[in-house]
């Protein structure tokens, strides 16, 4: 049986925001254990921790309609189903680990289950066909059934606007007991202990280190290892792709561009292609500098930052 950590009806976000700092909740299920295209475990991590301020910005756009049809996919489910849900409007705590918190969409009335709702691009509709349910949302829902207790549950989804799927999902104690011990491990080993997990390639690693390490100690040297030269040759490699992969795409472009020749528009099946004029307004610094100088002056400020370059030797 759960237990409320707090209750969450008229909360506002920022609070919101605090209180799930204090744990581990679905959504940051999927990327502690890896399983999560849009998030990493230390993005996790510098949430969770001081380092991190509760980000009070709007959403995106997939995630605030995402939020907006959350009804209208609990509503479609209950015409199909015959089922009846309801909020829970409480942020939820499991009573033997604490870290692990749950936020549900619904629960269904007089069954031992919880409601999921999400939606989903178009181009993403193959990951819903027949059986199958995107490994992030799996973890998401028995994370959810760990903390609650709940034998079931049911996940809905609203694809592209215009198709509409639901499924059942049993509770599977041995995915359970593996998600239980990899929050454990990252709760305590990590953020409790202000541990960081791997560094990664997201912005958030990228600000970590930077706010980390923001000066360099002038003539100090030090030797890198075995891995760090084998991660400077991948990178050449990258590099490489990279420059090979951008003039491939520049010949695609080009090539449309010259079967589109003076047309604004191009239309093909699932795409549009836009090729339009468009008029920017900049300002000439050079020209600025020499003939107001002390107006530039009065506009320019001074950044630092540490630039990283490397070269074969």
């Amino acid at each position: 049986m759960s237990v409320v950590m707090t209750r969450t009806k008229d909360m506002d976000k920022a609070d919101w925001l605090e209180w799930r700092k204090k744990g581990i909740g679905g959504s940051d299920a999927s990327a502690v254990l890896g399983v999560n295209k849009y998030k990493s475990p230390f993005e996790v991590w510098n949430e969770k921790t001081e380092e991190h301020v509760a980000d009070e910005e709007d959403p995106s756009e997939a995630a605030y309609f995402g939020n907006r049809l959350e009804d209208l996919v609990a509503e479609e489910f209950q015409m199909r189903t015959n089922k009846r849900v309801r909020r829970k409007n409480a942020m939820m705590q499991h009573p033997d680990y604490p870290f692990m918190l749950a936020n549900v969409d619904r629960v269904i009335v007089k069954e031992d289950a919880i409601l999921e709702c999400k939606t989903a691009n178009q181009f993403f509709a193959k990951d819903w066909e027949e059986d199958q349910i995107p490994d992030a949302y799996l973890v998401q829902v028995q994370h959810y059934l760990a903390v609650t207790g709940k034998s079931k549950a049911y996940i809905a989804v609203l694809i592209g606007g215009q198709k509409f799927v639901w499924k059942e999902i049993e509770r599977d104690e041995e995915l359970i007991n593996m998600i239980i011990q990899q929050e454990k491990n990252f709760w305590e080993n990590h953020v409790m202990a202000n541990v960081p997990p791997a560094i990664d390639g997201s912005s958030a690693a990228e600000q970590y280190l930077n706010e980390r390490f923001p000066q360099q100690e002038k003539e100090k040297v030090t030797n890198l290892g075995v891995h760090e030269k084998e991660a400077l040759q991948k990178l050449d490699q990258i590099k490489a792709d990279i420059k090979m992969l951008e003039k491939e795409e520049k010949e695609i472009k080009n090539n449309i561009k010259w079967q589109m020749q003076d047309a604004e528009l191009g239309y093909v099946n699932g795409y549009e292609v836009s090729w339009k004029n468009i008029t920017a307004n900049r300002v000439d610094t050079a020209k600025l500098k020499r003939e107001k100088p002390a107006l530039a002056d009065a506009y320019t400020y001074q950044s630092q930052y540490r630039k990283f370059t490397y070269k074969a030797l």
